[in-house]
């Protein structure tokens, strides 16, 4: 049994590190895309596939790789995760997000302490962000065994591009971009309507993963992914 502060030091370390690659693969893909908007989204995408997939595998085993608040929230409401891990889970997903942001704006010699000033608001971002959430929590929920982190990252990169919001999909991530005034920032006044949307698309996700599960399995209440032979490999 991994114990509470290696778990919550995999969730920091975990966080940062997802959080400098989506800002600072946003950095360099827009230094070099010469104002291509375009090709600055698939460069960020792809970093971001590759970045997630690596430290889903990498701190699985330690913490679960949840990474993110409503994957902690829905695993506890499942039992996968204990009540008395969430907070501090949750805590560390945030303070890791906004280290990893620092972290990125130090590599490229950018200034450490600053506030995005890109609104991204309206209904249709508050949508895509509900339906980017329900994905995930249905992607990862409904994985077979030792496939979550391909999927998880294979969805995450699709839902770059079909969700108008670019896919946070992760209540840490909006609080983390939020310290970025880069290509992946978000306005601090714009966070709370995407963390909303998030959590909303959370409690589909997990309507539809009951919906679609057999009820005798629902009555037993397995353990939905078991990659890494320790605990679920989650994003």
């Amino acid at each position: 049994m991994v114990d509470l502060p290696r778990k919550l030091l995999g969730e920091t370390v975990g966080t940062a590190l997802l959080l400098a690659v989506v800002i600072g693969s946003g950095i360099m893909a827009e230094r070099l895309s010469g104002g291509n908007v375009a090709i600055a989204l698939l460069a960020n995408t792809l970093a971001t596939v590759g970045g997630l997939y690596i430290l889903i595998e990498v701190f699985g085993p330690v913490s679960g790789a949840h990474f993110n608040p409503a994957v902690s929230a829905v695993m506890t409401l499942r039992g996968e995760l204990p009540r008395h891990e969430l907070v501090p889970y949750i805590a560390a997903q945030l303070i890791g997000a906004m280290l990893g942001a620092w972290l990125a704006h130090a590599m490229f010699d950018m200034t450490i302490l600053q506030f995005s000033t890109k609104v991204r608001t309206g209904v249709g971002q508050w949508i895509a962000e509900a339906v980017a959430t329900a994905g995930l929590l249905l992607v990862i929920l409904r994985a077979p065994e030792g496939r979550a982190p391909a999927m998880v990252a294979a969805y995450i990169g699709a839902a770059y591009w079909f969700t108008a919001s670019t896919s946070f999909a992760n209540p840490a991530a909006a609080f983390g971009r939020m310290f970025s005034d880069s290509f992946a920032g978000i306005a601090p006044a714009s966070a709370p309507g995407f963390v909303i949307a998030q959590l909303i698309g959370a409690a589909v996700g997990v309507a539809l993963h009951n919906a679609l599960e057999p009820r005798a399995q629902r009555a037993g209440h397995p353990n939905v992914i078991e990659a890494s032979g320790e605990q679920e490999h989650v994003h």
